[in-house]
């Protein structure tokens, strides 16, 4: 099936999230992914979220529609198998630590001498130059850097974790983006190029007023955690009401909306109370009030419907067993149902992005490790399958079904 980067390859040595992020968005988009995959094992992944015998489910998610080939790195004769792709190729991804690609023979101004308009992107931790680039680094490494982490959390203890992978995530769909444009580049001047994005810069990108607010303030707003509220617009944050929590943004114009939901009008012009910055100073007291009227309700749907009747922005704090069921997150695909000829149905997050002339969802399987070896090799090398059986024995080419 046909979509908006039909005809695009890729050749991709990521692994993990952040990389995988990037080359499945361009899959769902329609480009034709290679993954290579280092023997014996492969990507990390495929040895987590074993739920339903030897399938990982975790792998399944972030690499439907992606072709494996299995390779020894290791050996002269799988490296220069992964160097002739090069020149088959549109797109190169990795997402080692910088400089392994070109200890690996396959840096930037290596590729761009088999491939003259080629496009590598680069993703890592911390960015290809700088102090900290040659770091170790995973999602929540980045997000402590990034000032991030240092928000999340109660007032009076320490951060918390997120548990969602933002940063990885993020820095795949920015990356992916990165592509994208130097495609757009590229079709405009027949120039490849070579981006990169790290996750600290996504993560920093991230951030709303924190970092303005303090420099521009001269260092006088010093901004940190503040538990379950906004620390710069009042009412914004998780309030308790009979049976759970709901969200809600009361702030700026939607004030005189949850004043009019409280049956409180005197409230919208009250001194004290008529505007974010003085609302801030009682917080304690606007929350409080908040929570009183809520307890009035029976459960978080009675409380969020009524809202909702007065246009306040409200959501329940659903579970991540709710959200599964949520009709409105199931009816657009947000959670998407994938069957997968080993594990059999089940949910995983739908592809964000919606497209008029495509409106359907590519049917992406994931592939068990080494399955296109062949088909790869044979088809876009031109070598023969006697060839691919002799590379086999010899370990150089490796596959397994599950």
């Amino acid at each position: 099936m046909p979509h908006v980067l039909d005809g695009v390859r890729v050749l991709d040595f990521t692994r993990v999230l952040a990389g995988p992020s990037c080359t499945r968005s361009l899959a769902e988009m329609g480009a034709e992914v290679i993954k290579i995959e280092p023997a014996p094992g492969g990507d990390l992944t495929r040895r987590i979220s074993k739920l339903r015998g030897e399938r990982s489910l975790y792998y399944i998610q972030q690499n439907r529609g992606k072709k494996s080939v299995c390779v020894d790195l290791r050996d002269p004769r799988g490296m220069e198998l992964v160097a002739s792709l090069v020149e088959k190729v549109d797109v190169v991804v990795e997402n080692y630590r910088p400089g392994t690609m070109a200890e690996m023979g396959l840096g930037y101004e290596e590729l761009k001498k088999r491939k003259p308009d080629v496009i590598l992107c680069s993703i890592s931790a911390f960015g290809q130059t700088g102090p900290l680039a040659n770091q170790p680094g995973y999602d929540y490494i980045a997000q402590a850097y990034s000032g991030v982490t240092s928000m999340i959390g109660p007032t009076d203890d320490g951060p918390y974790m997120t548990l969602a992978a933002l940063g990885d995530v993020n820095t795949g769909v920015q990356a992916a983006l990165a592509v994208v444009g130097a495609l757009r580049h590229r079709d405009r001047t027949g120039e490849g190029q070579w981006v990169e994005v790290s996750l600290l810069d996504v993560y920093y990108h991230c951030h709303e007023v924190s970092v303005h607010s303090h420099t521009g303030s001269g260092g006088q707003i010093k901004p940190t955690r503040s538990g379950r509220h906004m620390n710069y617009v009042c009412p914004a944050g998780i309030f308790r009401v009979t049976g759970g929590f709901v969200m809600i943004m009361g702030f700026l114009h939607h004030w005189k909306d949850l004043c009019a939901a409280m049956e409180r009008p005197d409230l919208v012009t009250a001194a004290g109370w008529d505007n974010d910055l003085v609302r801030l100073e009682r917080r304690d007291e606007v929350v409080a009030t908040i929570e009183r009227w809520l307890a009035g309700f029976p459960d978080v749907a009675a409380a969020v419907a009524h809202m909702q009747q007065h246009g306040v922005p409200v959501a329940p704090i659903l579970s991540i067993e709710e959200t599964v069921k949520h009709p409105h997150l199931v009816e657009r695909g947000t959670v998407r149902t994938v069957k997968d000829r080993y594990a059999g149905e089940f949910q995983v997050p739908g592809f964000p992005l919606r497209f008029s002339a495509f409106p359907e969802p590519l049917p992406l399987e994931a592939a068990t490790l080494g399955e296109h070896n062949a088909d790869v090799v044979c088809t876009l090398l031109g070598r023969s399958r006697e060839e691919v059986e002799r590379l086999t024995e010899a370990g150089v080419l490796q596959q397994r079904e599950v």
